[in-house]
């Protein structure tokens, strides 16, 4: 009697719910699904990147610097890895600055006739010839060595927007494997800093709070030794788990396997090194872009064998869908109609400054970077950031 009750009650009984699966009625939340592959905004940024690196026009270069930071501004994420932006966008500052400086200082290779002003020059030997401090500072050289420095800044800022936008652990993640314990040395040395940091400014508060000094020699010699007690043993900890989760094992392959992975990788690499140089130069236009096609396949292809040394599983994987091929081919389409137009009319995206001109906007180049923007209609919003005034609810 009491199995038959027991049955039947088992059989009336209602069904419990796996844990970790929310309550009935609850929606699921689908914020992680809407997220874009990290890989999308990576290759995204470094295809903007290389259009600016194709031109020194000042109007495309700000509209290349608009167009990504736009797409930042409506499609980061709340998340503190997402403040990087500004960090890269006062990178690119000091270095126009920086690069305006020495032009004025050491001078440029570019000969000019409108002087502008001349400063106090100091003579050198011989052996330095070619290098001048001071003298004559020339409307052309300070316009030539702004636009190189432009150039220089749009691409820093491009991939400050693939830190802002990418998360980091999302795309250790999708690291290949034979990538994947290179992948997590730089997270944690990147890790490193910020941690280092929150621990001084925390410490320093604490000492405010007590009333000691917190500033000066002293103050630092005592919030120093602290921080690096701390960050010791985060360092124990962090190898006791990486350890404890199997890092650092391989499995076996056969000989001929490790020997092809090798070549393919080496061949691979200095297949894109030659291909990079020959498009990042004018002489080698003809043969860049073949050759940097066969060293990314050769690259690839050893990566892909490689990932057979690596035993490691992939929790809810980040799937590569249609969003991700239209962020991706976006990018893309902007590096190629540049690298197009670069070929046809050279003068447009390099404008000359001997003579003097003020540059013009090229139409169609201009219209090809607009499609940039791209990633910012076909990608989901962001969620609205939580309002600290608001306790949270359980």
């Amino acid at each position: 009697m009491r199995e038959a009750r027991g049955s039947g009650r088992a059989g009336l009984a209602r069904p419990r719910p796996e844990r970790g699966t929310p309550p009935a009625g609850v929606p699921v939340p689908r914020a992680r699904r809407a997220q874009l592959h990290p890989g999308a905004w990576w290759l995204w940024a470094l295809a903007l990147g290389t259009a600016a690196t194709r031109t020194t026009n000042p109007l495309l270069l700000a509209l290349l610097i608009t167009v990504s930071g736009y797409v930042v501004a409506v499609r980061r994420l709340h998340t503190p890895w997402a403040r990087s932006y500004g960090a890269f966008v006062k990178l690119a500052a000091a270095v126009l600055l920086l690069r305006l400086a020495f032009a004025v200082f050491l001078g440029s290779p570019i000969p000019g006739t409108h002087t502008l002003f001349t400063l106090p020059e100091v003579p050198l030997p011989d052996w330095a010839q070619g290098i001048r401090l001071g003298g004559r500072v020339t409307a052309e050289g300070l316009t030539f060595a702004l636009y190189d420095a432009l150039r220089l800044a749009a691409l820093l800022i491009c991939v400050g927007a693939a830190n802002a936008l990418a998360s980091p652990s999302r795309l250790l993640k999708s690291l290949p494997g034979a990538l994947y314990e290179l992948g997590v040395a730089v997270v944690v040395a990147l890790t490193f800093a910020p941690n280092l940091i929150a621990d001084v400014r925390r410490l320093r508060a604490a000492r405010r709070l007590r009333g000691r000094p917190d500033k000066g020699v002293r103050g630092l010699v005592q919030v120093g030794l602290p921080v690096l007690e701390g960050a010791l043993e985060r360092s124990v900890s962090l190898a006791a788990a990486m350890d404890a989760r199997g890092y650092g094992r391989t499995a076996e392959v056969p000989p001929a396997v490790r020997r092809t992975t090798a070549a393919l990788t080496l061949g691979g690499l200095l297949g894109v090194c030659a291909g990079t140089y020959g498009l990042l130069t004018a002489e080698g236009g003809s043969y860049g872009l073949p050759v940097l096609l066969v060293g990314l396949a050769s690259a690839l292809a050893g990566l892909r064998l490689g990932g057979r040394r690596t035993l490691r599983t992939r929790y809810r994987p980040d799937p590569w869908d249609a969003r991700a091929w239209l962020v991706s081919a976006s990018g893309a389409a902007v590096a190629a109609l540049l690298i197009l137009a670069g070929s046809l009319d050279p003068g447009a995206l390099r404008p000359g400054v001997v003579p003097l001109e003020p540059p013009t906007l090229p139409l169609w180049p201009a219209a090809a970077v607009l499609l940039g923007l791209l990633p910012a209609f076909v990608t989901p919003a962001p969620e609205a950031a939580p309002d600290p005034r608001k306790e949270p609810t359980t």
